[in-house]
């Protein structure tokens, strides 16, 4: 047998132990389970990052404030509002309902951002 014979060979073996590995390590959801996973906005130098973010329903977003100054998280509707949060503090929110979700930091309203609920 040559090389290229017992390599092609050894390839073939292993594959079908690959793919039950990434399997194991990555299911997949079930159909009709809930499709909630966390996502997070960096809130740092005075800007949410990312400036708007896109999230399935049910999803929960969370904030971490990565600044030196205190802020809170407020939807320009009302929907939801954080406590002030100092450095390293997290404020989350699940949004239950499709839309579009504007907000600010309350303390300083020129910083700005959208949550996309589809």
């Amino acid at each position: 047998m040559t090389k290229r014979k017992v390599f092609l060979s050894g390839l073939v073996l292993m594959l079908p132990i690959a793919l039950a590995m990434v399997l194991v390590l990555h299911p997949t959801r079930a159909e009709g389970e809930n499709a909630t996973s966390p996502f997070e906005v960096q809130v740092d130098n005075f800007t949410f990052g990312p400036a708007t973010l896109t999230v399935p329903v049910n999803s929960t977003v969370t904030w971490v404030n990565k600044d030196d100054l205190p802020h809170v998280i407020a939807s320009n509707d009302g929907v939801f509002k954080s406590k002030a949060l100092d450095t390293d503090d997290k404020y989350s929110y699940t949004f239950s309902n499709a839309g579009t979700y504007a907000y600010f930091c309350s303390i300083h309203p020129k910083m700005v951002g959208t949550i996309v609920v589809k």
